[in-house]
């Protein structure tokens, strides 16, 4: 029963590392995150989708579904693990609300989740105009960059266009982690 209750709290735990604000040497850093929160419009087209997150740090691999729905209107983001919602999404443009399974540790954050999927997913146009100050994402043909000052921060490999079709692979350097999506249109 022990070893049961261990594997569903470290499966609980993916979240976290999907929000990536576990690394508590990193909070300290001015600009740890971007806090971008962009209007599901800027995205410029509606998306269904069925998604099969995995994420890779320090030689752990954890492995996450989702389902992700967005309008011009609102997000909608639901994962599940072994069928039972752990985590859901909903951001109308202005509003970010969240439920969040009772065992998700509080490091958890909505606006990181989010965060994550539009760099992942909205054009590159509407995140720089988003970014602070010292901060750029550049695209250049299947991979995307993102940079403070003249580091480089994070890059994502998309398989093909548009971006959420086939898979996504986002390396973070800052945060030292490798997340990847697999997506699929969800039917009609």
């Amino acid at each position: 029963m022990y070893a049961s209750i261990r594997r569903w709290l470290r499966l609980l735990a993916l979240p976290a590392l999907l929000a990536l604000s576990a690394c508590t040497s990193l909070t300290s850093q001015p600009n740890a995150r971007l806090g971008l929160q962009l209007s599901p419009a800027l995205l410029g087209q509606a998306i269904s989708l069925q998604q099969h997150l995995k994420v890779e740090r320090n030689g752990r691999i954890d492995e996450l579904d989702a389902a992700l729905e967005v309008d011009a209107e609102h997000l909608e983001l639901v994962g599940l693990a072994f069928g039972q919602r752990v985590l859901s999404l909903h951001y109308d443009g202005n509003n970010l609300s969240s439920w969040r399974h009772v065992m998700l540790p509080a490091q958890v954050r909505a606006e990181d989740v989010l965060e994550d999927l539009q760099l992942c997913l909205w054009p590159a146009d509407a995140i720089s105009a988003a970014l602070p100050a010292g901060w750029r994402v550049q695209d250049q043909g299947l991979r995307r960059s993102l940079y403070f000052s003249d580091t480089i921060v994070a890059t994502i490999d998309y398989s093909g266009m548009p971006r959420w079709s086939g898979s996504i692979i986002l390396n973070n350097l800052r945060y030292q982690y490798r997340l990847s999506i697999q997506s699929v249109a969800s039917e009609p």
